[in-house]
């Protein structure tokens, strides 16, 4: 199977450092859009949509692989090989992706020179004393049931959330644009290997640097969830951006473009 049609990739300039977007849960490539020009003279950039999701070929999705977010990094690593990328690559993930990059980069240390964590969560249950992410299980679960039964009125529902105040009405409708042009049970399989993840135990074993941006008031991922994971990813760098919302880089481009510039030229 050719990988560059079946994950609908997109290469944007040449023989510069390398981009890779790897977007969130229920989102796609599209989302990028705001930010991408911010790097269009400095960088090469590679964005694609994962099995199942955008205009990826989802004949090719299957429940045994992309029940748990192991199949999605496998996308990732599959995307880099088909563009024969082996080294230097800075990956710039959202949500859970960042989850999903951890376990790329610790599969394959030599591939990533970086990760920018964007609104990331390594597990959005609270498992308490220890931590707080944010969600008791019968919220996830009142979640995923309002998802089958009612899609669309989920998606209306959620999409607000994770735009948040600052992304405004602009954001929460491409969002529930999104989320409405998923196949339902594609989204319904993805959804379970997101909320019900946990992946603290990955977050010693990576080896390359990382900035973690963080939004001040999440409703997804609290200011809480990212100090932790500075506290147990080696060799990061927190910045809390003044955001309120889940997709800074929708809601407020200029601000994570500053931080990446900021952060890249250090």
């Amino acid at each position: 199977m050719n990988i560059l049609t079946r994950n609908n990739v997109h290469v944007e300039g040449a023989n510069k450092p390398v981009l890779l977007y790897a977007h969130g849960f229920g989102c796609n490539q599209d989302m990028w859009s705001r930010l991408t020009p911010a790097f269009q003279e400095t960088h090469q950039q590679v964005l694609f949509d994962y099995v199942g999701s955008g205009k990826s070929d989802a004949s090719a999705f299957t429940e045994a692989r992309y029940s748990s977010l192991q199949g999605y990094a496998q996308d990732v690593i599959e995307v880099c090989e088909a563009l024969e990328l082996r080294q230097g690559v800075t990956l710039v993930a959202h949500s859970v992706s960042c989850s999903i990059g951890i376990l790329a980069a610790i599969q394959r240390p030599e591939l990533f020179e970086r990760l920018i964590l964007i609104g990331p969560s390594p597990c959005f249950l609270n498992d308490p004393p220890s931590y707080a992410g944010g969600f008791e299980r019968e919220d996830l679960e009142g979640l995923l049931s309002l998802m089958e039964q009612n899609y669309m009125g989920w998606a209306r529902y959620l999409a607000p959330v994770v735009a948040g105040e600052t992304g405004g009405e602009a954001v929460s409708t491409e969002l529930s644009e999104s989320f409405c042009s998923t196949d339902p049970h594609i989204m319904g399989i993805f959804a379970r290997a997101t909320f019900f993840a946990d992946n603290r135990a990955d977050l010693p074993n990576v080896t390359c640097p990382s900035l973690i941006l963080q939004h001040q008031n999440d409703a997804l991922a609290p200011l809480s969830v990212g100090e932790y994971i500075h506290a147990h990813l080696s060799q990061s760098t927190l910045k809390v951006l003044d955001v309120s919302g889940h997709c800074a880089h929708m809601s407020n481009p200029g601000l994570v473009a500053a931080a990446l510039r900021e952060y890249l030229k250090a």
